[in-house]
């Protein structure tokens, strides 16, 4: 496949994501070592935050790759457990033999399996070796992950056989933050897509409110910018959308501001407190707000992590409405 036929195809992923867009160097290179990758048969692991395309990148690589024209299996593994995941397992093992049918399996979520659950799907996975010397085809496996999976293997959390057979390439993906020169053109893509699709006329994009967009941490990645640009079509105003994500609990990164002449004792609980909800809010959204799931990466009871919720959510509305904390 020559580079103008895979730009095409990028151009083509892109207007049904928007995921892959990118006019600077680092999406540029992503893009291109993303494509070389697609050529082979290698399996590929894709590492970055929730919300940073994971899932278009896993798509791209397919269709660039030999089997594109076929079917991309894929399986989330947040939602099984060992015992469902070896019956669904043996179902797509057997399925992605045939390459006619699926030329690649994504794996999506692999940072959620347990170790009885990653046994299982080690025992699942083709021998590369063993098929090559019996010239059986075998389909292309694709992975994804939030969290690294190196250090999980180092915390005796992931079994380092599985993560070496399913890592024979990484691609790492920025954070939104990290690539600020595409929030423009991404903003305006999905402002463009939602006005089509609700057939609403979208209010324009003002320099200052590109800037204020280009200004923001985006803890939620790609995906919250597009909600952002959603909601921006529905309202049909940019201020009044613009002012939840300011209002939003998880936009905040800086420390909690302690009023003048206050105690070093309730600066520090202010501080805590802060710290606290970052922690939370970043767990959830690693999580897509799968609060059992969140409560066992925070290492507390299901039940802590509802109070602390709901703690939070009383602070937020306290402090909208102009009230404080004694």
């Amino acid at each position: 496949m020559s580079m103008d036929q895979i730009q095409t195809v990028i151009a083509e992923d892109s207007a049904t994501t928007g995921f892959v867009y990118g006019l600077g160097p680092v999406m540029l290179n992503l893009n291109a070592m993303a494509a070389e990758i697609a050529r082979t048969d290698i399996p590929v692991l894709i590492f970055g935050e929730s919300g940073s395309g994971k899932d278009a990148y896993a798509r791209l690589i397919h269709r660039l790759s030999p089997q594109g024209n076929s079917q991309l299996r894929k399986i989330n593994c947040s939602a099984f457990q060992p015992g469902d995941l070896l019956s669904h397992a043996n179902e797509t093992m057997g399925a992605a033999s045939n390459v006619e049918t699926f030329g690649s399996v994504y794996l999506d979520n692999l940072q959620e399996l347990d170790l009885a659950a990653q046994r299982v799907l080690l025992s699942q996975l083709p021998d590369s070796e063993s098929a090559v010397s019996k010239d059986e085809p075998s389909a292309r496996f694709i992975s994804s992950t939030t969290r690294n999976l190196e250090s999980e293997v180092a915390a005796g959390r992931f079994r380092s056989e599985l993560y070496f057979r399913l890592n024979g390439a990484c691609l790492r993906l920025p954070a939104l933050r990290e690539r600020t020169e595409d929030i423009p053109v991404l903003a305006e893509y999905f402002l463009n897509k939602h006005s089509t699709l609700m057939k609403k006329k979208a209010p324009p994009l003002s320099n200052k409110v590109i800037q204020t967009l280009t200004a923001y941490h985006w803890p939620g990645n790609i995906r919250e910018l597009e909600n952002l640009l959603r909601k921006i079509v529905v309202l049909g105003d940019v201020q009044i959308a613009l002012n939840d994500l300011r209002n939003s609990s998880i936009v905040t990164s800086k420390p909690a501001i302690v009023a003048h002449g206050a105690s070093l004792k309730v600066a520090a609980r202010a501080a805590s407190k802060h710290a606290e909800r970052e922690l939370i809010m970043h767990a959830l959204e690693h999580t897509r707000w799968n609060r059992k799931r969140a409560a066992r990466e925070l290492q507390i009871s299901y039940k802590s992590l509802l109070y602390k919720i709901k703690q939070m959510e009383a602070f937020q509305g306290d402090r909208e409405n102009g009230g404080g904390e004694d």
